[in-house]
């Protein structure tokens, strides 16, 4: 137990949930601080974030723009959450994948990711550091950061080959998104209704996705309590 908890202590998982967690304080503040200064601000932050988490970064760019944010406080807002959630979820993947943490709920998310992962694992594999910056960067239902730096992880790329390549492909993901919702919105008038229209496939998504995890998790406890 010891040299296990030592481990996780030196890992440099260990670390990139300590920044995650630094990270996620710092955007509390600075929403709290718009909390007070200006509300309206603080809220778009707060559903930009909720976008991200379920995976749907064009809909917390097309949020921005909406709200008519600066350019680059748009980019750098969305590319600092989407930095937040992969250093939080990938290091709680890799130590729980490894049964360095054994949490009932955190095991059955990580396999499931995995799962997913290894779906396309050896597709990228062929073409290593390219392939996960390609694959993070396709505006594609199962491609995103978490899961390209899933995949590195699987493919055995080094930390910061994996992350290179997932950051910097995201990052190109959010401004491409940003260009083409920007012309949109400048010469068609319509990004309200294409946004409407990507938030709406989103949440059906997700829904549907987080009520089959439910049904599949109280499944295997069902069938584990006969056994």
């Amino acid at each position: 137990m010891k040299k296990r908890n030592l481990y996780i202590y030196q890992s440099t998982e260990w670390r990139l949930f300590l920044f995650s967690v630094a990270l996620s304080i710092l955007l509390v503040a600075v929403i709290g601080y718009y909390l007070v200064t200006e509300p309206r601000m603080s809220r778009t932050l707060v559903l930009v974030f909720i976008a991200h988490t379920f995976g749907g970064r064009a809909a917390g760019i097309g949020l921005c723009i909406i709200d008519q944010l600066n350019p680059l406080v748009s980019i750098f807002y969305n590319f600092y959450i989407e930095v937040l959630i992969v250093f939080c979820t990938y290091p709680l993947f890799v130590l729980s994948l490894n049964n360095f943490i054994s949490f009932r709920g955190l095991r059955f998310y990580s396999l499931r990711l995995e799962r997913k992962a290894r779906k396309h694992k050896d597709k990228i594999a062929n073409y290593g550091w390219i392939g996960v910056f390609i694959f993070v960067m396709l505006p594609l239902p199962a491609t995103g950061p978490v899961m390209g730096s899933i995949i590195g992880y699987l493919v055995r790329m080094r930390p910061l080959q994996n992350f290179s390549a997932t950051l910097l492909g995201t990052f190109t993901a959010i401004v491409i998104w940003f260009v083409f919702f920007d012309f949109l919105e400048q010469h068609l008038h319509i990004i309200r209704y294409i946004f409407a229209g990507i938030v709406i496939v989103v949440v059906l998504t997700y829904l549907g996705r987080i009520t089959l995890s439910i049904k599949n998790f109280f499944g295997k406890k069902h069938d584990e309590k006969i056994k």
